[in-house]
């Protein structure tokens, strides 16, 4: 009988293979970054072959640094950077270009084009999500576009498009040798091209982006045994599939109605669970699926996605060189007492929510001779905390529901200063789980339902333990003046492409 469970979180800058015992205790941990590249302002690409050889060599360092066998593996789940899109040969197993990133501007002018036509609401309507450059369907169409040799290859049934997970999945299954081309539905709900209520894809959608129906992928459910793995481990079944913050949801034991999380990853992603019934935003928030179990309905979320989190601290490293890793951004941030009145809002790919304005860019303003470095640096923390805070008062509009405390993960949160902040600024209790890893754990536990490792959901709440709690300890005429400052550098942003 397995005793574990595997994950591959594959994330925006590195992929991860992570095994987890029944209690989600990590037993086995590797992973490997890939390159970013930048050929233009705005423009973020991967290289697909990149990212599934580093999948195979994480898959063979986990399972060694075990020293587990492939039938010591229950199941495998896949977790991913949700609307990165790939269109691949499926005889040659090539992709035809680079990945665009989920961050990518480059369909600014197809979105532009669908909004003077007023498509805006029909496409929110259906697919809960609002017109821009942030999903996976005008990526689709901006490749076919720039591509007419793909053409021949679509009308002879050779042309497959996916997400990460479908990628990932694909090639874990055989690849060209019998690969299974599906997503799941959390997935499919960042394309622009799903029903959000059907959970199919919608033909209006297709036919105004432009996608041929033969080129995607099976919509299936988030739990459910896909097929099997031939590639990196053999003959374990892939049985669990959800993009990045919904598997961090599932990880986080967010199964009733009004249950909130928020990850802090390479950008920052709120999702509250609303129940089975799809809520559209009135204030600038996404309508997503959550998860959704074999033979049971969808459980659907309001989503505040934030592009820049995390990323704002590696462009302080990497493009301004004034730490030299992440971590060194805490120790220089407390060398001061304050922001010293500097706000930093990294619109560099626009505004997400709760603003979805593509033309932002971003700035750095309250620039005096006084600041300096630290200054900077505790800027670039705040800003995450504020963009948060903005998504959280949208979210509380929206669902009438007000937060009692905030369940947070991702790579952020080891961030004592962040975190105390994040408390002072909402004002609400914020806890960090036991187990930190909550996006490979929730497609863990996807899959490992799906071959009955765990039997239910009760099982999992078992497992979720408080590691942490930082409580607000800051006046409210503080934070008040603060995040009006805040408010008042966003608006600075806007209107820079115009």
């Amino acid at each position: 009988m397995p005793n574990f469970v595997a994950a591959i979180d594959q994330g925006t800058t590195s992929t991860r293979f992570i095994v987890f015992d029944h209690e989600g205790n990590i037993v086995a941990i590797d992973q490997k970054e890939h390159k970013q590249y930048y050929p233009a302002p705005g423009l973020v690409e991967h290289d697909g072959m990149e990212i599934w050889n580093n999948t195979l060599e994480v898959i063979t360092n986990g399972m060694r640094k075990s020293n587990l066998a492939a039938e010591d593996i229950a199941a495998i789940g896949i977790t991913n950077q949700r609307e990165t899109t790939i269109l691949w040969n499926r005889i040659t197993g090539r992709p035809y270009d680079k990945a665009i990133v989920w961050q990518d501007t480059r369909t600014n002018e197809i979105c532009a084009e669908f909004e003077k036509k007023g498509l805006a609401e029909k496409i929110r309507e259906k697919t809960g999500l609002p017109l821009a450059t942030y999903f996976s369907g005008p990526k689709i169409k901006w490749i076919l576009d720039r591509h007419p040799e793909i053409i021949d290859d679509i009308a002879r049934g050779e042309v497959y498009f996916g997400n990460m997970d479908s990628w990932v999945i694909w090639n874990l299954s055989g690849g060209p040798r019998g690969g299974i081309h599906v997503t799941d539905v959390t997935n499919a709900s960042r394309t622009l091209l799903m029903d959000i209520r059907t959970l199919d894809w919608d033909q209006e959608m297709l036919d105004l982006m432009g996608v041929p129906r033969s080129i995607l992928p099976r919509i299936v459910s988030s739990s459910e045994i896909y097929g099997y793995s031939r590639l990196g481990i053999e003959n374990v079944p892939v049985a669990g599939d959800l993009g990045d913050q919904q598997a961090a949801l599932f990880g986080q034991a967010c199964y009733e109605p009004g249950e909130v999380k928020n990850t802090y990853g390479t950008g920052c992603f709120m999702l509250m669970n609303t129940g089975t019934t799809p809520v559209l935003s009135k204030n600038g928030l996404l309508t997503t699926a959550g998860y959704k179990l074999d033979g049971q309905p969808a459980v659907y979320c309001l989503e505040g996605s934030i592009a820049i989190a995390g990323a704002l601290v590696q462009w302080l490293r990497d493009n301004l060189q004034l730490i030299e890793k992440s971590s060194d951004i805490e120790p220089l941030a407390r060398t001061v007492k304050d922001n010293g009145d500097v706000y930093i809002v990294p619109a560099f790919s626009g505004l997400f929510a709760p603003y979805w304005r593509a033309d932002a860019r971003g700035v750095i303003v309250g620039l005096t001779r006084y600041v300096n470095k630290g200054h900077i640096a505790r800027a670039v923390l705040e800003s995450t905390a504020y963009q948060t805070r903005e998504v959280l008062d949208a979210m509380e509009n929206d669902s009438q529901v007000k937060l009692a405390s905030l369940k947070v993960d991702g790579g952020m949160v080891v961030n004592e200063m962040l975190m105390q902040f994040q408390a002072d600024i909402l004002n609400v209790p914020v806890v960090k789980p036991r187990i930190a890893e909550t996006t490979a754990l929730g497609a863990a536990y996807a899959a490992g339902l799906a071959v009955g490792f765990w039997q239910n959901l009760d099982e999992l709440k078992k497992n979720w333990g408080q590691d942490k709690e930082w409580k607000p300890n800051m006046s409210e005429e503080a934070r008040a003046q603060l995040y009006a400052r805040w408010k008042k550098a966003v608006s600075r942003t806007f209107d820079w492409l115009s």
